[in-house]
Formats: structure tokens, C-alpha cells, sequence
């Protein structure tokens, strides 16, 4: 059995890229907090923004990032994974925790037979989510996260015996789920989970996963790994991008912009990958960031991470 590796925060061929070490556009603080008060994860669709983190913390914004405002949930532990899209809004979290936003502005718990820890959610257009956690745990709901059901892969067709730890998911409009975590593990089903297909094995964890609708798309993780793809996950990429980091969150647009955030590290493109700039040097004088969400399709983007951290990323 090949030894298991923890998320740090909680815890095909290769491709050359050029990196450069230098600022490559401003980083502006939007809040601010406490030791305790750790981000773990945020999502941004139109003018809405969800931002989660330690102890039931859940902050929200109206102005696409720009303020955010503490919300009270009913939960304190910690909350890891958080998506908006289509005016839905789900977070996962410590022991099987679930919320899901009501129409009246207010956050609840989902019921759920589960009590893994959840690291990643995403939901579609249609309602469709799927939540992933700990020892292969993925939950699936077809109600926008009102009800959900077990679709876990048969894990001995994948691995050597291990249920894997899961951190990545993307849910697309129709329908196909992509997972990634341990082993360097990619999956995918295209039938609502009643199957799957490894695309990606690998010896180091993918703890971020980024698909867009024109088929770029990008995997992060242990020891600076960062896959690429062009076809929508269906083969991948090792690029080079000069650093030893646990990369935790990956966010890009269509206008070929790319944001990684990691340990004492933070990453970015303007083309589509083929060249990085370092904006956070690898000390641990450095802050964290473990999640990121573009704004929008424009060059910017909110990250998050220790002491209640958000920012806001400009090229």
C-alpha cells in the first residue's frame, strides 16, 4: 500500500514553461482577521460570492467580491468547499456537513447519510451537484443539493486497495463529473456516477481543479504538480512551473488568464499557461491562499486563505 499524503491547509507527457520572478499585477486586501479565522474555499457567479472557512465561517457578497459580510449557518465546524452558479448555493464541510441557501437568503443543512469530511462541491446550471471528501466519498444530488445519494467509484478498479481522499470536483452543464484527488487520480462519468473512467494516475495529490467550457482546463497540487489540458480532461500535461509548493486552487478564464494558489505561493498566467509569474515567494513569512475564484471571464480574480485573507488579484 503507497503511503497517503495530507492536503496541507486541513489537511501524459511534459510541457516546458517559461516562469519569471516578479510582480505581475496588484494584489489589494478586501478583509482581514484572526489566526482562527482561516478561508478555505470561494465561489463567485454574477454578483454573487461565497467565501467559507474555519468554525462554521460563511462571508457573502452582492458586488461580485468587492464587500464581503459575515452570515450566520448552523454549524460551527469548519466548512471547506463552497459553489454559486445559477443562483445556487451549496458549502460542504467537517463530518458530512451540508448547507444549501434558500430562496429567502438563509443557509440550512442538508440531510445526508454521510459523515465524511467534505472538501470540494460544484453545481450546474440544472441543479445537478456532486460533493467530494475523504476515503473516496462523493455524494450526488439531481435537487441543487436539497437531497443527495452515494456514487463512489468502485475504488479497486482505480487503486490498490485505498479509498482515496477526493478535493477536486467540476460538475459541467451537461452533466459529465470530473473528480481529482490521491494518486494523482482524474476521473470521470458520464452517466450521474453510475460509472467512471480514469483519465489521469499519478504519485502525487491533486488537491484543485479547474474545466472550462472551451476545453482548457488545469489540476493542481503536491509538490508544485500542475497537469494542463486542451481537450476537456480527456489527456493531460505535466507543466514545469518552477516551484516545490503544495498548490491548492486553481481558477482560469477563456481570456487565457490562470491563477494558482498555494503554500506560501501564488501563481499566474496571461497565456494560457505557456508562461507563470511568481507573485508570493516560497517562505514561510509568506501568507497562504487555498481558494480561488475568477471574476467573471475578466483578468481578475478573489483568492482567500489564512487570517480571514480575501484579495483581490489584478493583471
Amino acid at each position: 500500500m503507497r503511503p497517503r499524503s495530507t492536503m496541507a491547509i486541513f489537511f501524459a507527457g511534459a510541457m516546458c514553461a517559461t516562469v519569471a520572478a516578479a510582480d505581475a499585477g496588484s494584489i489589494e486586501s478586501l478583509n482581514t482577521g484572526s489566526a482562527h479565522e482561516a478561508l478555505f474555499s470561494v465561489a463567485l457567479s454574477g454578483h454573487a460570492g461565497v467565501a467559507v472557512g474555519a468554525a462554521g465561517q460563511l462571508l457573502e457578497s452582492a458586488d461580485a467580491g468587492a464587500h464581503w459580510r459575515p452570515t450566520t449557518v448552523p454549524t460551527d465546524q469548519a466548512l471547506l468547499g463552497v459553489d454559486v452558479n445559477a443562483g445556487r448555493a451549496i458549502a460542504v464541510g467537517q463530518a458530512g456537513v451540508i448547507l444549501v441557501k434558500g430562496a429567502d437568503g438563509k443557509w440550512t443543512r442538508s440531510a445526508t447519510d454521510s459523515t465524511a469530511r467534505l472538501f470540494a462541491v460544484h453545481v450546474n446550471a440544472a441543479g445537478l451537484a456532486v460533493a467530494v471528501g475523504a476515503f473516496g466519498a462523493v455524494l450526488e444530488s439531481k435537487d441543487g443539493g436539497k437531497s443527495w445519494t452515494s456514487v463512489s467509484p468502485k475504488w479497486d478498479s482505480f487503486t490498490d486497495g485505498d479509498e482515496p481522499h477526493l478535493y477536486g470536483v467540476d460538475v459541467a452543464d451537461d452533466g459529465v463529473i470530473t473528480l481529482a484527488g490521491e494518486f494523482g487520480l482524474i476521473l470521470r462519468s458520464t452517466d450521474a456516477g453510475a460509472s467512471w473512467t480514469a483519465l489521469h494516475k499519478g504519485d502525487t495529490s491533486l488537491f484543485g481543479l479547474d474545466l472550462r467550457k472551451d476545453g482548457n482546463g488545469y489540476a493542481v497540487g503536491q509538490d508544485g504538480t500542475v497537469l494542463k489540458t486542451a481537450d476537456r480532461g480527456a489527456t493531460w500535461q505535466t507543466v514545469n512551473v518552477g516551484t516545490t509548493a503544495n498548490l491548492l486552487s486553481v481558477a482560469s478564464s477563456e481570456s487565457g488568464t490562470v491563477y494558482i494558489t498555494g503554500m506560501h505561493e501564488l501563481l499566474s498566467s496571461t497565456d494560457n499557461g505557456t508562461t507563470w509569474q511568481h507573485r508570493a515567494a516560497e517562505t514561510s513569512a509568506e501568507p497562504w491562499h487555498a481558494g480561488i475564484a475568477m471574476i467573471g471571464e475578466s483578468t481578475n480574480a478573489i483568492a482567500v486563505g489564512d487570517f480571514g485573507q480575501i484579495v483581490r488579484l489584478e493583471k
